[in-house]
């Protein structure tokens, strides 16, 4: 049952009604008289609310930021976790202060206005809430992380900078791109340099004429001359496609510790070396041909 001020009842009933939920302490009641019971109830909120926010400050949130720290997080991602962290501890420090303090009515009241304004807010800003869900599952799961070379949707560009609500990523173009966080957690996001060694692949088209053992021969032996290709796993060649107008022999290389700027110089470099080879050797790269067959009519007669 709530009291409503005014329509009948007056300020002194008001603190009458307050005075009688907590039993006031004999010293408060000695000073104050028939305020004894707000007083009782300000020094029991105060203390109880103290009490309960060194506490989450002390012990807590040291808790937290270690179990952070044993997940590997990194400061930037640690920062808006714990930033909630703390709101949590104020919240919980305050609702049960209320508690303790005998403010049972006031708190159903405000927990069922904060149902209902949530649940309004949620409506209104379901997006955002949802893009800033996704930004936790990315701080905590780690799919990427600052300085990644990532792919997505057709978009690809190095991570700058990872917030709650928004992502943004610098491409190859020197655009920045801010994507909201639901779009990398909703979809399928490719990251070549998670790991500690990415493979290349390339494809050389030789024509139909030309030794296809001895372009294999040309072809392992650049990637092996060339330093910044690994020896473990071993460089690769194998037969992927008869086209019209030319033998596919795909090569598979592997690179250590890469970049987008590592796995473009490397690439470049090594079919670089290895067309100049098969120009020395006469291995030809075609390129697509089209035979054209029929008559042709010119002036009425016929060619």
């Amino acid at each position: 049952m709530f009291l409503k001020v005014g329509e009948g009842k007056s300020i002194l009933d008001f603190l009458y009604f307050i005075d009688n939920m907590v039993k006031p302490l004999p010293f408060i009641d000695r000073f104050f008289g028939a305020y004894a019971g707000v007083v009782t109830q300000a020094i029991y909120f105060v203390i109880s609310f103290l009490v309960i926010y060194i506490i989450g400050k002390l012990v807590v949130l040291p808790l937290i930021d270690r179990a952070l720290k044993k997940r590997g997080l990194k400061e930037y991602a640690k920062k808006p976790i714990l930033k909630i962290s703390r709101f949590a501890v104020l919240f919980i420090a305050v609702a049960v202060a209320f508690g303790v303090a005998g403010f049972g009515n006031f708190l159903t009241a405000f927990a069922t206005i904060a149902a209902a304004g949530t649940l309004a807010i949620g409506f209104a800003m379901k997006d955002i809430i949802g893009n800033f869900v996704s930004g936790i599952f990315i701080y905590i799961e780690k799919p990427f992380v600052i300085g990644d070379w990532i792919e997505w949707d057709g978009n690809s560009g190095v991570v700058e900078d990872i917030e709650l609500r928004v992502t943004r990523v610098r491409t190859f173009d020197n655009e920045l791109l801010t994507v909201p966080n639901s779009q990398l957690t909703n979809r399928v996001v490719k990251n070549p340099v998670a790991k500690d060694k990415l493979r290349v692949k390339f494809l050389f088209g030789i024509s139909y004429e030309d030794d296809i053992n001895k372009a294999t021969e040309i072809i392992l032996k650049k990637a092996n001359e060339n330093e910044q290709i690994m020896d473990d796993p071993e460089p690769s060649v194998v037969v992927t496609e008869l086209a019209d107008s030319y033998i596919g022999l795909q090569s598979r290389i592997w690179i250590e510790d890469p970049s987008r700027a590592d796995f473009m110089n490397i690439r470049s470099e090594f079919v670089q070396d290895v067309k100049e080879r098969f120009d020395e050797e006469d291995i030809e790269i075609p390129f697509p041909q089209v035979d054209l067959s029929g008559k042709v009519e010119t002036g009425g007669k016929k060619v």
